[in-house]
This record gives C-alpha cells, structure tokens and sequence, in this order.
C-alpha cells in the first residue's frame, strides 16, 4: 500500500482536530531542511545556489526538534540539499521517530546504501528516494553518469532490510509520457511503497530556466501519463491523496495553500513557502500571522504563482477537500492501493 494505514489514521484525527478548532491556517508537513549542501548540482534546483557561508551552516538536532514542536505538524519532510550529509542525521531521525511524526528522508541515493547502519526501520520513517526516470533521463537530469544505478542499488538494499522506501519523481518539459509510464512499470517491479510525483517548479535561481511546465501544459502532459492508470489499465503505487491527482490532470481547481507546507532551514521559517525565497521569520507564529497569503496563490495574480502545481502546495488542499464526505471513500482507497 502506499500512505500507511497508521499514518492515514493519525493525519485524519489531525485534521479533524484543526476543523473542530475552527483553524484555517495549520500544518500539514513540515518541509525541514538541515542543510542546504549537496553532492549533485541538478540544473532544476533552485537549493544549492546559496552563498557558501550559507552551504556550510547545518541545524543542530535541538533546532530541529524545536521547530518540529512549534510547527505541529504530523508529517515531516526532511530535504536539501542532501540530508545523508548532515553529520547528525541520525540523531535527527531517532529523535523524531520518538516524537512519533512520520518523517520522508528526501536523498538522492549516493549516500542511503552507506548510511542504513545508521537508523532503524520504523513504520515513521520512510526514504524518500529522488529518481526523475529511467537511467538515461535522470543522469541526464542530475548531470551525473551512474547516480541511477547507485540508487536503485540503494532502494533494493534497504528494502531487503526492512525500510520503507518511496520515490519523488519531478516531471519537466518535454517528458515523454510512454517513457514515464515505463518508468512507474519499473518502480512497481521495484515493490516501493510509493511513488511521488510533480511538475517541477522554476526556481529563479535554478539554472535551467527552459525546461519548466507552464500550467496547461502540466493538465494535459499528466492527464497523457496517468490515462493508464486512470482507466484502470495500471495499478501503479503513488504515495499521494487521489484528489492531488484529480488536480494534476485538470479535473480539480484547487487554489493553493502554501502554510499546509512551512520550510524551516538554517535561515528560520521561509516566507512565504518551500518554493518562494522573499525573505524568514524567527518563528512560525509570526510566520502565519505576518504573512499577506492574499499575494500568493494562482487567483492572487501573482506571477511567480501562476505556473505552480507542486505537491507542497496543492496536497494540503487536497487533503483538506477529502475530509468532505463525498471524497472520504475514495481518499480511503488510497491506503489500500486503489487511488483511482
């Protein structure tokens, strides 16, 4: 199955909890970034073009646990950068295992086969495991011969000990729709709990600025490489509220809501989401009382906004739509592999 049953069970009591508060603003996951240092420099990030005082900084444990704790949230991503990287990675893991948030690990795969010995499997934690394809298209994408291989390597290996283990697919301009679905047909072969995916978003920093998805070219590029799975044809694994998916394709108008997904990193609580840089705040209070959210979003007309479909900001909304009773048994399909 790909969202386990025990996390199913703890978000929908979280957020049946936020809407007896009456709260509109809450958090969902936790985006927790350690450090922004990588061992790739893929030309889609927008992460790794930080200064280099900024690249050497890394979160203390304690910072970590802290801001975990004053966010709230129930799910906690760590990315980068390349988290294996963090000296006290472990320690980080172990401590949020203890304080029972579900945590995706987000790593390139270099490191994981090397750094298992490290954690313990646990229903919280799942590696997160990033691939953009089949061999040729993602070293292609992570400019770096070989990096595929060393990751399906890593995913066969802490499969067969025990860890759980899913993948985060970014699909960019010019994605070959048949080749991305031979790509999901390998990975069930794989037996991954999971599979993410989303179209990427353009980073002002990044240096490949051609090859980003333009919103109607996203609808109608997913709405062709999920078809089989859609008509039932494929029983792929997709770690992901079908309403996200609904929404991909065109069939859902989500608006965004980017405080379902705060990233806290070396430099505080990231105004206004994981994806836009326009400055930090000291804590997530003054994140969400301080924050304009009327300026974001694609209905507020900001053109940064426009193009964005990423699962960091949709997936809150997403998973806000399916506590309506006439989503509820489908979202439930999710847990037991019939997303569709």
């Amino acid at each position: 199955m790909a969202i386990q049953i025990q996390q199913a069970v703890a978000v929908g009591k979280y957020l049946v909890e936020q809407r007896l508060k009456g709260r509109k603003k809450f958090p969902l996951v936790l985006m927790l970034e350690p450090l922004f240092r990588c061992n790739l420099a893929c030309s889609g990030c927008g992460k790794i073009q930080h200064p280099k005082e900024v690249l050497k900084q890394n979160l203390t444990p304690q910072e970590c646990f802290a801001a975990v704790e004053e966010c709230g949230a129930p799910v906690v991503s760590i990315p980068g950068g390349e988290p294996l990287l963090h000296p006290q990675i472990d320690e980080i893991v172990a401590g949020l295992v203890d304080r029972k948030k579900f945590i995706y690990l987000c790593t390139n795969g270099i490191l994981l086969e090397k750094s298992l010995h490290k954690f313990q499997p646990s229903p919280y934690l799942t590696f997160s495991v990033h691939l953009d394809g089949l061999k040729e298209q993602h070293d292609k994408c992570v400019d770096r011969d070989g990096v595929f291989d060393i990751a399906i390597n890593a995913i066969r290996t802490a499969k067969a000990k025990g860890f759980r283990v899913t993948t985060n697919t970014t699909v960019f301009e010019g994605t070959d729709p048949k080749e991305m679905q031979e790509f999901f047909d390998f990975l069930a072969g794989l037996n991954v709990d999971g599979m993410m995916v989303s179209p990427g978003y353009s980073y002002e920093k990044a240096p490949d600025q051609e090859n980003f998805l333009k919103r109607e070219r996203t609808k109608a590029l997913f709405r062709e490489i999920l078809a089989p799975f859609k008509a039932g044809k494929k029983n792929w694994n997709f770690n992901h509220n079908p309403l996200f998916l609904d929404f991909l394709m065109g069939e859902k108008d989500y608006d965004c809501t980017p405080w379902g997904s705060p990233s806290y990193s070396v430099l505080g609580w990231q105004k206004p989401c994981y994806l836009l840089d326009e400055g930090h705040y000291k804590t997530f209070q003054e994140l969400i009382e301080s924050t304009d959210w009327s300026q974001y979003g694609p209905k507020s007309g900001n053109p940064k906004c426009a193009d964005c479909m990423v699962h960091c900001g949709y997936e809150p909304t997403a998973a806000m739509d399916s506590m309506e009773p006439a989503n509820m048994v489908r979202s439930l399909g999710s847990v037991f592999g019939m997303a569709r």
